[in-house]
Parts: C-alpha cells; structure tokens; sequence
C-alpha cells in the first residue's frame, strides 16, 4: 500500500494541486497531512481529492472550526491509525509525540520543522516531509511510504 504525507501547506494552492496531482497520478491509497493547512479554502483541496484523508491541526491553524466544516475528520494530534498493517502516529511536530505514544508505532509523521526528515530508530519511522508550500526553503516537497516494504520518497512538486 501506497500513501502520500505532506505537511505545512500554508495555503498555497499551487503546490498543493501539484502534490495531490502527483498522488493521484502515483495512485496513493490514502493522503496523511501532518497540518498547518492553515485556511478553509486551502482544506477544500484537500476534502476533493478523492483519497481517505487523515490529518491533524498545526499551530497555524488557526480557524479550527471553519477547518472542521470542509474537514470533518481533522483531530488534535496525536492521531493513532492503521493502514496497511502499520500502525501510524501523526502529529504536527515531533516533540509534542509521548515517548509510549512513539513507542508504539511502526511510523511517526510529522511536520512543523519545513524540514525533510527520514529517520527510523528503534525500529521506528520517523518521517517529515518537508514543507509543501515551499516558503521556507523555496523547496516544496511531499513524501511517499510504501507500507510493504517501509521505502520513502520524498518528491519535489513545483507548479
């Protein structure tokens, strides 16, 4: 199983269409966004693209409740899930994950840092994968896992 992550799109709408284009076209099962969608127009993309779709609040993500109108299944992190057999922990930044709660997963995602992050310790995941809108670091990316067999990529989406 195939699923796309991406985190910190800060409404930038160019890179997001990008990024699920390119999940779409990669035929992801799911889409993980580790937050900081920041706006409901933003979080439309996002509800329209076709794909389940787990993702939790950033500290951005300031109009929570205009957010959980286009996203009914946004949470405060952590969120525990399993897809694919493994059992994922998302979250928006990496410090606020307990160390049980980490623990206990087979992959963490995580955002907040804009930075790319691909990690495992103690048997563990750990994956950020960067900032999609590419403010930061004028280098917009998203990550892929394939759930079989625990590969990332990480995929540079430009307009």
């Amino acid at each position: 199983m195939l699923i796309g992550v991406m985190a910190d799109t800060h409404d930038r709408l160019p890179t997001m269409r990008a990024a699920l284009e390119r999940f779409a076209e990669l035929d992801v099962a799911a889409v993980v966004h580790a937050g900081d969608v920041v706006a409901p127009f933003a979080a439309r993309l996002l509800a329209e693209a076709g794909r389940p779709l787990y993702v939790v609040y950033g500290n951005n993500d300031g109009e929570r409740a205009g957010l959980r109108a286009v996203l009914p299944q946004i949470a405060d992190g952590p969120l525990r899930f399993e897809l694919g057999g493994r059992r994922i922990l998302l979250h928006h930044f990496i410090d606020w994950c307990g160390a049980a709660d980490v623990a206990a997963a087979d992959v963490v995602i995580t955002g907040h840092t804009h930075e790319v992050l691909v990690e495992r310790r103690d048997g563990v995941l750990l994956l950020n994968p960067g900032e999609c809108c590419g403010w930061l670091t004028d280098r917009p990316t998203v990550a892929t896992i394939d759930l079989e067999s625990n590969e990332v990529r990480i995929i540079e989406v430009r307009p």
